[in-house]
């Protein structure tokens, strides 16, 4: 059976690459039931998707307020759907935030995701594609990080991501009906096309890209640049930028291979561009696509920072048959008409 009728669970589907993950599985012809507890997204953002699907597939798309650490959430959820397979999203993601609240971390990204795996096997859902993280390999020793790599996070939500990836090694080790994939992003960066859908983290954003963003359209005076003295080609840090487009389909093409390969077990694929860019290649990319100048303060290093990263792509290419189509300048186009058309993100001046 193809992608017709096939019921998907998206935890975390109101966030950035949550939302734009499911209007790619609603194009595709899947049918999709979000659930999010809005922590760091809002409901207008599922609106945006509905609009941007229009009115026939929208009826494919349900969308839940619940939250994964709420096990009674979690199993309403499960006894009023049949689901065919999980795309695991939900979690907190900011490096510093998980640093000086860790507590927080633990009980969102763990206690949440071992509610969903346990209700999952109850209801015999046993497919999953699970939403992991480059900051698994920590600082890695060499370049490009392949998936053997030894795991060694360097902060509280990498281990959060790195337990959760061990926590589905022994499930799949227990219970061969499982088939699960572990997907290492890189840097999400970039918005949808149309500029109706984009990154819109709550306060001050953790990540460059939402930040140049907002120095861009005036809601903050200057960019931040954390080390200017790395051993790179600028002297700032390196990463692996990916357009939140090419993510999306690389989820659809991991969920493809758990409906059709056997004994895949538990397996973990990068999703990367294979390349990296400095701190300063995208600023400069960023004003070229914006035509603003971003005034930068530069600052010392942060405490956990690698000085670059990026992926080895070769086993998404072998495995799901994926490899990201958009560059740097691709990805700071529509990240600015995102921007300059939703200055303050999904809801508006404040």
């Amino acid at each position: 059976m193809g992608s017709e009728g096939r019921n998907i669970l998206v935890t975390g589907g109101a966030g950035f690459i949550g939302t734009h993950c499911v209007l790619v599985l609603l194009k595709q012809g899947f049918r999709v039931v979000i659930i999010d507890n809005l922590d760091n997204s809002v409901e207008e953002a599922v609106n945006r998707v509905r609009e941007l699907a229009g009115p026939e597939l929208t009826q494919n798309l349900e969308f839940h307020l619940g939250d994964l650490r709420n096990k009674d959430d979690v199993e309403k959820l499960f006894s009023e759907n049949n689901f065919d397979a999980v795309i695991h999203f939900a979690g907190l993601k900011a490096v510093g935030e998980s640093v000086a609240h860790p507590f927080r971390y633990f009980d969102n990204n763990l206690i949440g995701s071992i509610n969903l795996y346990q209700t999952m096997a109850k209801y015999n859902c046993k497919k999953l594609v699970f939403s992991s993280s480059a900051t698994v390999y920590g600082q890695p020793k060499e370049i490009p990080c392949v998936e053997d790599f030894e795991l060694k996070a360097m902060n509280p939500y990498g281990r959060t991501k790195l337990f959760l990836e061990e926590i589905t090694r022994d499930i799949s080790t227990s219970d061969k009906e499982w088939s699960i994939i572990l997907l290492r992003y890189f840097n999400p960066v970039g918005a949808h096309e149309s500029g109706r859908l984009g990154e819109d983290p709550k306060g001050i954003p953790n990540n460059l890209m939402p930040y140049i963003q907002q120095v861009a359209v005036g809601r903050l005076p200057e960019l931040n640049v954390y080390g200017t003295d790395y051993p790179t080609r600028d002297g700032t840090a390196i990463r692996d930028y990916i357009h939140v487009m090419d993510l999306a389909d690389g989820h659809v093409a991991a969920l493809r291979k758990l409906f059709t390969a056997k004994n895949i077990g538990c397996d973990a694929i990068n999703l990367g561009t294979g390349h990296g860019a400095s701190v300063l290649e995208m600023v400069k990319a960023f004003e070229k696509a914006s035509g603003k100048k971003i005034p930068i303060k530069m600052c010392p290093r942060r405490p956990g920072d690698a000085t670059e990263v990026y992926a080895s792509t070769g086993k998404a290419a072998k495995e799901l048959g994926w490899k990201a189509k958009y560059d740097i300048n691709d990805m700071c186009r529509d990240q600015w008409k995102w921007a300059s058309s939703n200055p303050w993100g999904y809801q508006g001046k404040p």
